[in-house]
Order: structure tokens, then C-alpha cells, then sequence
């Protein structure tokens, strides 16, 4: 069984349902055969992959459904093994090449020449080049994008890159000037609400009004989050009530409250581990950095205390950007933030033991 938001994803531009001026934009320019390299961006949920998967469907037809997983090996100057899954047809390799670290300029490089030393396909229907999707593409380095931009110069004639990225300005100039930038935006609050009960309806699961508002304000305009928590809703059946929070959300809320609670070096380590826990488990460090500022802004009653934490989290998330080890960084921000709220806190009760005097 596959989740909602595989299950009831348009396969064609004819079944989308928002955003359908740049459908018929996309559609056009596919059947016109002037296809060049594209930059999707824009928020998560938004439908990049989506639109991605009706333009590969329109260009090569059924066959790019019939998807196997393939392994890749490569081989660093230092002898290092690395190892990279990816979800390929016989015309489209989709993979993720930031999943490499600072190594990811040798998978671009090696996996294009590859791809496009290839036989071409000697089908007068179809285009007569493979379409690799790199997905993160706002994760790569420097010098794999530089090495990007090379490549897609050389091997323009045998295949095409598309790009995906939650925004642009990660991306060097000289790579987005060599794509076709397409920026997909978020379904509006109205859009979510529709999609998400044409799902309920197909499955004939009935949520009252109340609750269906309630998803789609927690979804925040991603329609992926939305159906997820309307399947969710459905599997612990619950009509009308507040869905259940995600596992790892309510974890970095205590984790929150910890900060909070106490600062010392003891309560540094225990944060620590948390963090630790949750980047084993593949959340994302800009996302436990977002989620972490929006609650100790909340608990700040002071300007300048939330004027420090906003400087400090935007140092120490662009650092994280640029490094390898996010933990490091998220470790630094606690404990900033810890030494700033702690001096907060000692000239709070100074003033007010002069007050009382």
C-alpha cells in the first residue's frame, strides 16, 4: 500500500490542479522539442517532482514508471569507496548527489560521463537523450556545481539536466544561468483544502470541516504534509481532534524545553545527544534550526534577547551550510544561546533584588 501522496499523484499535466498556466507553459515547450536544462525551485511540497514527472512521461511516455533502484560505486583520489543509491528508468536517473559530502563533484562527474557515453535511444518517438533529476541541488559544493556547470556544457547533446532546489541562492550564478529557472508555488490554503478532500472522498474517510481546517493550517500550505496528515487521521481513525504530532517534533519540543529549563554544561551535553538523534535520523539541520528559533523566540520576553538569537541562529546555520558536520554547529548555537539567555536571566533577578531594596 502506498502512501496518499504517491498514491494520488497526477502522472500528466492534464490531472493537476493548481499552477495550471505553467503546466500549459511546461506542456508547450516539451512538445515544441526545444528542451533545455531546468532549475525547478520552491518550497517543499510545492510539486517540483510532480511537474517533473509529467514532463519525463510526456517526453518518453509509460516507460518512465517502470523504475528500478540501482547502486552506484565510486572511487576517490584517496582510494575512499563511496556508495550511492539512485531510482533510474531506461530514459531518467534520478539521484542525489549531496548525499556524497565533499565528494559529491566526483559522482556528478563520473555518473554524466556514464550516463552520456551511453547508446542514444534509436526511437524516432522519443528524444534522442537521457534526463538526469539531481535532486538537493542546493546542497552541493562549490566544486561540484562548478564541475556541474562544465559538464552539462559538454554533454548538452546526449543529456539534460533538471535541477531541484528549495531556493536559488545557494546556487552559483554560472549554473543558473545554464538553466531554465521554473519556480513552482506553494498550492494556496484553498488548494490544499480541495485536494485533501478529494483524497478523503476516494478513500471514504469523512473528517468534519473543523478538522480539515485544522490540517491544512498545520500543513502550512505543503500539500505532501497535508495528505500525510490526513492518512494519518485516517489510520488512528479520528474524525474530528487535532492530529497527532510528528514523533521527532514533539522529541526537539522537549529538546527545547531542556535549553530552557537549565543552562550548564551538563545540560549542553544531554541537548547534545538529542541532536544527535535526530541527525541520525535524517532530520534535516535546517529544519531542527528553524523549529528550534521559532520556540526560544517564543519564550524570550526581551528585544535584544531575541535580536541576539536571530544573529546567532542565522550565523550558525549559515556554518552548518558551509561545513560537513552539522552537530557541531547546532552544539555552538546551544550553547550561545545558553551563555546569552543565563546573563539575561542573572541581570533580571539583579534588578530586581535593587528594585526591592
Amino acid at each position: 500500500m502506498s502512501l496518499w501522496c504517491d498514491r494520488y499523484r497526477p502522472k500528466t499535466f492534464k490531472e493537476l490542479d493548481y499552477n495550471l498556466k505553467q503546466a500549459k507553459q511546461l506542456q508547450r515547450m516539451v512538445k515544441e522539442g526545444d528542451f533545455p536544462h531546468l532549475l525547478f525551485w520552491g518550497t517543499n511540497g510545492a510539486g517540483k517532482k510532480t511537474r517533473i514527472n509529467c514532463i519525463l512521461r510526456e517526453l518518453y511516455g509509460s516507460g518512465v514508471d517502470k523504475l528500478r533502484l540501482e547502486r552506484h560505486e565510486y572511487t576517490t583520489a584517496s582510494n575512499k569507496k563511496l556508495e550511492l543509491h539512485a531510482c533510474a528508468s531506461n530514459y531518467h536517473i534520478e539521484i542525489c548527489p549531496a548525499d556524497a559530502g565533499i565528494h559529491d563533484r566526483i559522482v556528478i562527474q563520473e555518473l554524466v560521463k556514464g550516463i552520456a557515453g551511453g547508446q542514444s535511444l534509436n526511437n524516432d518517438k522519443q528524444k534522442q537523450f537521457k534526463v538526469i533529476v539531481i535532486t538537493e541541488a542546493n546542497r552541493l559544493t562549490k566544486d561540484a556545481q562548478h564541475g556541474l556547470r562544465r559538464t552539462m556544457e559538454k554533454y548538452m547533446s546526449t543529456c539534460r539536466m533538471i535541477l531541484l532546489s528549495e531556493s536559488t541562492s545557494k546556487l552559483i550564478p554560472a549554473l543558473r544561468s545554464r538553466c531554465l529557472g521554473i519556480r513552482v508555488q506553494a498550492p494556496s490554503t484553498e488548494e490544499v483544502k480541495q485536494c485533501l478532500m478529494q483524497a478523503c472522498e476516494i478513500e471514504r474517510f469523512e473528517m468534519t470541516d473543523e478538522q480539515i481546517n485544522r490540517i491544512v493550517k498545520l500543513s502550512d500550505r505543503n500539500l505532501r504534509k497535508a495528505l500525510l496528515l490526513g492518512e494519518v487521521c485516517k489510520v488512528k481513525n479520528i474524525t474530528n481532534g487535532d492530529p497527532p504530532a510528528y514523533d521527532w517534533e514533539e522529541f526537539l519540543d522537549k529538546t527545547g524545553k531542556m535549553i530552557l529549563r537549565n543552562q550548564s554544561p551538563s545540560q549542553i551535553l544531554q541537548v547534545r545527544t538529542n541532536l544527535y538523534e535526530l541527525i541520525v535520523r535524517l532530520i534535516p539541520a535546517n529544519i531542527i534550526f528553524q523549529k528550534l528559533f521559532l520556540q526560544l523566540q517564543a519564550a524570550c520576553p526581551d528585544i535584544h534577547m531575541k535580536t541576539k538569537l536571530a544573529k546567532a541562529a542565522a550565523e550558525f546555520e549559515h556554518r552548518s551550510n558551509l561545513g560537513s558536520k552539522p552537530i557541531y554547529h547546532l552544539e555552538a548555537f546551544v550553547a550561545r544561546f545558553m551563555a546569552d539567555y543565563k546573563s539575561f536571566l542573572d541581570e533580571f533577578v539583579d534588578d530586581m533584588d535593587e528594585d526591592e531594596f
